[in-house]
């Protein structure tokens, strides 16, 4: 499968696609930093793509099995193919409903929240899934992302993440926030191949949403040329 946007296959990624390359290492900084907040136990790796962030997982201590699921079929070929490892299974799946209630000791999600309608609903059914004493580790955008991201759905701040877990009774265990700077040059005239999948008409886009004219702009003037993203790592009582 080809890398785009939504989905980084590190064998397909450009030679000189910084963009793409700078991407994968934000990801995998991510993996490894849920992977050290792990338990031990069983951990389910939701939107898991073509899965090598699932292989990360399943080096961390006590881990004994890695379910990655995703609702791609061409994006687990890839993780069954070129991403094996004996302690990892793949679940075709669109969401979480498919896996059992209180049947794993971790869940990661990574970069999932921001592409779906109603947040709160599906973090809640990731709650569901977690064992008590559980970890769950997630990541967002805290940038804004709707505008120039046609897959995405929900724009978060840092605030309006942090929520999700205080309204299902999380306690937050550590936190790690990245900064991506980017070139407007490169993202406006679509160089690398990544870019191609960016919101197209996008001028139009912001005459027909002028909030998310506001937030863009608010976000330019407090960071610049950046994206700016945040993994947090909750644990349930109990």
């Amino acid at each position: 499968m080809s890398d785009s946007l939504e989905r980084i296959v590190p064998a397909e990624l450009e030679a000189d696609a910084a963009t793409g390359r700078e991407t994968l290492q934000l990801h995998l900084e991510r993996y490894r930093f849920a992977a050290r907040h792990l338990l031990p136990g069983t951990v389910l790796d939701l939107a898991c793509g073509v899965g090598y962030g699932s292989v990360v997982l399943a080096g961390a201590p006590g881990v004994r099995q890695v379910v990655g699921g995703d609702r791609s079929r061409e994006a687990l070929w890839t993780a069954r193919t070129s991403y094996r490892h004996p302690r990892v299974a793949h679940v075709l799946g669109d969401g979480a409903a498919w896996a059992r209630e209180a049947g794993f000791d971790g869940i990661v999600s990574l970069e999932t929240l921001e592409h779906v309608e109603v947040p709160a609903d599906f973090f809640r059914d990731l709650v569901r899934r977690l064992r008590p004493g559980g970890v769950l580790v997630a990541s967002v955008p805290t940038t804004p992302s709707v505008d120039a991201n046609p897959h995405h759905r929900t724009d978060f701040t840092e605030r309006s993440f942090l929520a999700l877990g205080r309204g299902q009774g999380l306690d937050v265990v550590d936190q790690l926030r990245q900064v991506q700077h980017y070139s407007p040059a490169a993202v406006l005239l679509r160089r690398e191949r990544r870019t191609q999948d960016l919101r197209k008409g996008l001028a139009g886009y912001y005459l027909r949403h002028p909030g998310a004219a506001f937030r863009r702009a608010g976000a330019l003037l407090r960071y610049g040329f950046s994206n700016r993203y945040l993994t947090v790592a909750w644990r349930l009582p109990g």
